[in-house]
């Protein structure tokens, strides 16, 4: 069996044959669930469908939704990221630093928080791929050291007064269309050329799908695994600039279980914790199914409680799923 052929069968979930209606759930299934579940909340709350909500939706769930893409790099891998929520936290507290009005260059600011996001997926993926520990144990470490850096730098106080620019990224609309959105967008688009048209992309689903096979033809496994934990940081990094900008304020404790909506949004979206199965789509539609969720609940005044049982219900059934799927390959 050649590579081509692997990253192909991990691709179509291992299995070939007539377009069945088993097929047809299988590949659009999670689709059919979020138009569901918005005709749903249309029926049960008549504010719901309305075009500011529905961008409302859009806008709060572009910050998971971004590191859920990085994410998705990571899973496809077999790996894990549980560092994201902290990593969004420390960067959020440096470009605040930074984005006080009229001190440092805006560009300066956003290379700053990027690159600390960068960094960060660097030493992770350097420690898994060289130091060949769990991803679970390195990036859990990562989890809590970034957050107490975050905490360190600020002693555990927010930091205000950031200048009109920067606020424009979180806050700002072009063409009636809010720029975290259109960043979403851009990084949505530019994550699915880079899994399904670069050789980054073919040899990330090859690792995941057999990654021996994968060194036996002549893939740098390490080097691509420390790439995409790179990507995954830099992810990270966006949604904390993002999510910075949006609340005008650098918080130490940002992104809190922000990882774990990530992971959710990639899992309910077909991305397979076994590993070579993902689509950037996929997992944009689960991000939207969670945003759909929690905007519903909450103009139907439930409470945040049952919201967070109900994820984790959610989040159990997609993972029961997947594994039933993984049983009758």
């Amino acid at each position: 069996m050649n590579e081509s052929t692997v990253v192909t069968e991990q691709k179509l979930g291992g299995r070939s044959g007539p377009f069945t209606l088993a097929s047809l759930l299988s590949r659009y299934g999670m689709l059919l669930v979020l138009i569901a579940l918005m005709i749903l909340m249309s029926l049960l709350t008549p504010t719901f469908l309305t075009a500011d909500n529905l961008l409302n939706i859009v806008r709060q769930m572009s910050v998971v939704g971004i590191v859920a893409i990085g994410v998705t790099f990571v899973i496809i891998t077999t790996g894990i990221d549980l560092s994201s929520g902290s990593v969004i936290a420390l960067v959020s507290v440096v470009v605040a630093t930074l984005a006080h009005p009229g001190e440092y260059p805006l560009v300066l600011t956003i290379l700053a928080g990027l690159g600390i996001g960068v960094l960060t997926g660097l030493i992770n993926g350097t420690i898994i791929a060289k130091g060949k520990i769990a991803p679970f144990i390195v990036t859990l470490g990562m989890m809590t050291a970034a957050r107490g850096a975050a905490l360190l730098y600020t002693g555990g106080r927010p930091i205000g007064n950031l200048s009109d620019s920067f606020r424009f990224i979180g806050q700002g609309s072009l063409l009636g269309i809010p720029v975290p959105i259109l960043i979403f967008l851009f990084v949505g688009v530019v994550s699915y050329l880079l899994l399904n048209k670069t050789k980054f992309g073919k040899y990330i689903y090859a690792i995941g799908g057999n990654e021996q096979a994968a060194r036996i033809a002549g893939i740098n496994v390490d080097k691509y695994k420390i790439m995409l934990y790179a990507y995954a940081g830099l992810l990270s990094s966006v949604a904390g600039i993002i999510l910075t900008s949006r609340i005008a304020s650098g918080q130490p404790t940002a992104g809190t279980m922000y990882e774990l909506d990530a992971i959710a949004a990639a899992v309910i979206g077909g991305t397979s914790l076994a590993g070579g199965i993902g689509t950037i789509g996929g997992t944009i539609i689960g991000a939207l199914i969670i945003g759909v969720m929690n905007n519903g609940l909450d103009l139907l005044n439930v409470s945040s409680y049952w919201q967070q049982i109900l994820k984790g219900a959610i989040i159990t059934t997609a993972v029961l799923i997947d594994s039933r799927k993984n049983r009758r390959k």
